[in-house]
């Protein structure tokens, strides 16, 4: 089966969805995209179902002892102010990608490197793992403590200290302080499709009219005839239905069917397209259905593209040219917000790279984090909403001609025909009036080198119709560029 694509930039991976399984199992991912590029050389392949795709079409997831001391003496004089994230300044609030400073001694976000926890093995066994360890340690730290008393003849060896009241206060624009502004406004979803089954994913609130952002795969199993419901960090529950979602893009909009009561502050939006490799990131999620769960990182790469399986159990794949970032993702945080050290969303979470295809936690088939989470840039996902809110229907630029979607190799190319034996190049289409033809090799979409069907799917779609884009492309041999005015496609279909 064939369709049309478009591409990204840079290497791809390729991702099991990131939505979290009510059930037991999680049903295993739909056939993977392969990964295109050297960067992800050593992380394992996936590949959409189809083999051709036509570009800018939809193709048809020992305890420690606690012993207070005395704190150190302070030298006299004013006292330097409690460090910020990463031990700098308060950062400055707005929206867009802001850099921060290089972390200077200690562990992250300032505090002290801490040894590893155990293994966990499954949301039971995490659960109980994190109680066993913090009842083992209060016991040995008490047990020690009367043992120590015991020896030097006195009645206890803890000591007491007033409380600080500047590190009682969270520092404005620290983790602490943009998790506690960012959680009223994100959701855990539960979708459940009409057969009963479903799962738990997350969004956030986009405007005051009740309207959540989130993934297309989080909602796919009820967007025909299950449910929905959202709750919040308050813990009240509303039934939602989908307003519009794109399966391509894999962004979806909801809307609370009666949103009286709800506390509707949309999280400010930043500018993906300033954010730079390195610069801090906060996720939200619901990850194995723990809602409201915070994790750090840092973008750890920017236009990496990606292409991974529909939550819709079709087999067809969604394309995006994505931040990737190593701040823990697991199921269920798909759809909620990455955000920059501004509290401004910069990103949607949507899928994971994992090792060995999934699998190691507990023997549940559920894939885990590996620090290769991947988001959908927010410059798009909000470019999406917007056109889903306004006519439900999503549009995607296309150019017109069947790209071959299997093969990694030297660029994208066009297939020698489309799908039952139509022609690869559409006739009257954008890449027939760019005079390509069948077998050409597309290596360049403006200044973003291109190395298979995938990657130009990614990069295409960070586009709008009507955009002339540049491509470089080979022919026996010989490259040559031209210039290209992207059409549309409505639907998914």
């Amino acid at each position: 089966m064939s369709t049309e694509n478009e591409g990204a930039a840079v290497p791809s991976a390729a991702g099991p969805r990131t939505e979290s399984p009510t059930s037991p199992q999680v049903p295993p991912v739909p056939p993977e995209a392969p990964a295109v590029g050297p960067s992800l050389d050593k992380a394992p392949a996936q590949t959409p179902a189809d083999t051709a795709g036509q570009a800018g079409n939809v193709p048809p997831q020992d305890p420690a002892q606690h012993q207070a001391q005395q704190p150190p003496a302070q030298p006299a004089g004013p006292q330097p102010p409690n460090p910020g994230w990463y031990g700098a300044p308060p950062a400055a609030t707005g929206g867009g990608a802001g850099g921060v400073p290089p972390y200077a001694g200690g562990g992250p976000w300032g505090v002290p490197p801490m040894a590893p926890p155990p293994r966990r093995k499954g949301v039971g066994g995490l659960v109980a793992a994190v109680v066993a360890a913090a009842l083992i340690a209060g016991g040995v730290g008490g047990g020690v403590g009367y043992w120590a008393a015991e020896r030097s003849g006195e009645s206890s060896t803890t000591i007491s200290s007033s409380a600080d009241p500047k590190t009682e206060s969270r520092v404005p624009g620290s983790v602490a302080d943009i998790a506690n502004k960012a959680l009223p406004s994100v959701v855990t979803i539960e979708a459940q499709s009409g057969n009963g089954e479903g799962g738990t994913g997350t969004g956030f609130v986009y405007d005051k009219q009740g309207h959540i952002l989130t993934n297309n795969h989080v909602v796919a199993s009820a967007a025909e005839s299950g449910k929905l419901s959202v709750t919040f960090s308050d813990g009240k529950q509303y039934a939602a239905e989908v307003v519009g979602r794109a399966q391509g893009y894999d962004v979806a909009v909801i809307k609370l069917r009666d949103p009286a009561g709800a506390k509707l502050n949309p999280l400010p939006l930043g500018d993906s397209g300033k954010v730079a490799v390195g610069d801090a990131t906060v996720a939200i999620g619901a990850p194995f259905g723990l809602s409201g769960t915070v994790t750090t990182g840092i973008v750890s790469a920017k236009k990496r593209p990606v292409a991974s399986s529909d939550g819709g159990g079709g087999g067809q794949a969604s394309y995006m040219s994505a931040l990737q970032t190593d701040a823990s993702i697991n199921p269920g945080n798909s759809g909620g917000p990455l955000l920059n050290a501004q509290g401004a969303v910069i990103g949607v979470n949507s899928a994971i790279q994992s090792a060995g295809n999934g699998g190691g936690f507990g023997g549940q088939g559920q894939a885990g984090s590996i620090g290769l989470g991947f988001a959908i840039p927010i410059n798009q996902a909000k470019r999406v909403a917007e056109q889903l809110i306004r006519d439900r229907t999503p549009i995607y630029p296309v150019i017109g001609a069947v790209v071959n979607m299997k093969d990694a190799a030297n660029g994208a190319v066009i297939a020698p025909s489309g799908t039952n034996g139509a022609p690869s190049v559409t006739a009257g289409g954008p890449a027939d009036k760019a005079g390509l033809k069948p077998g050409d090799v597309i290596t360049k979409l403006d200044d973003t080198l291109i190395d298979s069907g995938p990657t130009l799917i990614s990069e295409i779609w960070t586009h709008r119709p009507g955009d002339k884009v540049t491509l470089t492309y080979t022919r026996d041999g010989k490259q040559t560029t031209t210039d290209i005015v992207l059409g549309e496609r409505r639907g998914d279909n």
